[in-house]
């Protein structure tokens, strides 16, 4: 057909261009991984710092632990990404595809680690906890922030200012 490339190294540097695109989305979302890496951790440091300075160290531990983990989540997933791009599009080999799955196995293993960290529950009984009683505040027109202080813990068992709940019989002269 005139007009249209139709030899064999015509195709074959249609392929390496699309390899060498593959390839360079790869190592972008490596290195977005990274940045979401290094900038979160800053950014955690700051709000620790922040809760530190405003309602004490526990407070600004439980931060930074929370906002890193969900950093370390989020550059996980960006960097699970790369991979899956680099290895299907960049050189789909069977043990390339083999160390894939190690990889994302070990990375799904740390990511759902790291979620029971931050959120104090299993992301199977997350609605169980959660679920009916969000259902229930919203049906009644009761959001968090409208619920009793008594009754706003995270899942240590703290309020959300970082102090610890006041132990039995606390203010009620029970002692």
């Amino acid at each position: 057909m005139p007009g249209r490339d139709t030899s064999t190294p015509g195709i074959v540097r249609q392929v390496e261009g699309i390899t060498e695109l593959l390839g360079r989305a790869a190592r972008a979302f490596e290195l977005i991984g990274a940045g979401v890496l290094v900038l979160g951790l800053v950014w955690s440091a700051v709000a620790a710092g922040r809760a530190w300075r405003n309602r004490g160290g526990r407070a600004g531990y439980r931060t930074l632990r929370q906002t890193f983990g969900g950093v370390l989540l989020l550059g996980l997933e960006v960097l699970v990404a790369a991979d899956l791009i680099r290895t299907v599009g960049v050189s789909p080999s069977l043990a390339n595809v083999a160390g894939l799955g190690l990889i994302v196995l070990i990375r799904t293993f740390l990511s759902f680690s790291l979620e029971i960290e931050i959120e104090g529950v299993a992301p199977w009984r997350r609605a169980l906890v959660t679920g009916p009683e969000a259902m229930a505040r919203a049906a009644r027109g009761r959001p968090e922030s409208a619920r009793p202080e008594s009754t706003r813990h995270d899942p240590d068992g703290h309020d959300p200012d970082g102090h610890d709940p006041a132990p039995p019989g606390a203010g009620t002269g029970q002692g």
